[in-house]
């Protein structure tokens, strides 16, 4: 049986101190992108994480991930996609995170598209299931759905579907709104749609809070804060327990983080 949940925002308090919890290994994919980059620096300084590995397509800069003996605890591995799961046989993690997502635009076939938004981050699901990983943490996107008439939302919506047949102790699923921050692609869609939503954020109150753009800083800093409560609590099940959090969530729970 899947168990559903929402976030709930903790109070200020931690329930473990750093020099008393448990440390975890972690593999992140997709550290690459707007929200990925920014969840590598916050894993590669956090004390609580011993270990990260990444895979990706290309070389990577470290020069602004942290000091040498934070970067010492980084593994690059990089390789095609298509070969992910032969990559993965030389890797073990606590903790994956999946922070890939493309655009129609950019990956120019629906094919090209549902193989980075779904093939890869079900692969890393996979992984997670079937190597005991307690926690698997991956973005998808507000309003992702399998019944969505919206392509981009359905195919997301199919890979939480996907996921949550899985049997992996935590599965916490990220949905933010339109994207803040400097990518390394452009998209004038995005770009010009948050531009419009900020205008509009002082209308963006209550339920409607979820709609307001985030930066992907903030996504970041949401996901690293989730894994650790959960290995903190070490909450093992014999299914999957999914947590969903939309942007407002994931704007509180960043919040808390940056105390």
């Amino acid at each position: 049986m899947k168990h559903q949940s929402t976030v709930n925002v903790p109070d200020s308090r931690e329930s473990v101190l750093h020099n008393e919890a448990t440390r975890y290994s972690a593999l992140l994919v997709g550290a690459t992108g707007l929200i990925g980059s920014a969840l590598l620096r916050q894993l590669i300084r956090d004390p609580l994480v011993s270990k990260v590995t990444v895979i990706t397509r290309r070389p990577m800069e470290d020069k602004d991930l942290g000091s040498a003996s934070e970067k010492s605890k980084l593994i690059v591995m990089v390789t095609s996609f298509d070969d992910l799961d032969k990559s993965l046989e030389q890797v073990d993690a606590d903790v994956v995170f999946c922070t890939l997502g493309t655009t129609i635009k950019v990956a120019k076939t629906r094919e090209a598209f549902r193989k980075v938004d779904y093939e890869y981050p079900l692969a890393l699901a996979r992984f997670a299931e079937r190597t005991n990983a307690s926690v698997f943490s991956v973005v998808t996107a507000m309003g992702a759905s399998s019944n969505s008439k919206i392509f981009y939302s359905r195919v997301k919506g199919e890979l939480q579907d996907a996921i949550a047949r899985l049997s992996i102790p935590t599965v916490q699923v990220f949905q933010p709104s339109l994207l803040l921050g400097d990518r390394n692609q452009v998209r004038p869609g995005e770009s010009f749609g948050a531009l419009i939503s900020k205008g509009l954020q002082f209308a963006m109150v209550g339920p409607m809070r979820k709609y307001r753009p985030i930066k992907g800083e903030d996504v970041a800093l949401a996901m690293s804060r989730a894994a650790n409560q959960a290995i903190q609590m070490n909450t093992a099940s014999k299914s999957t327990m999914m947590h969903y959090y939309p942007s407002d969530k994931i704007a509180d729970l960043a919040l808390h983080t940056m105390g």
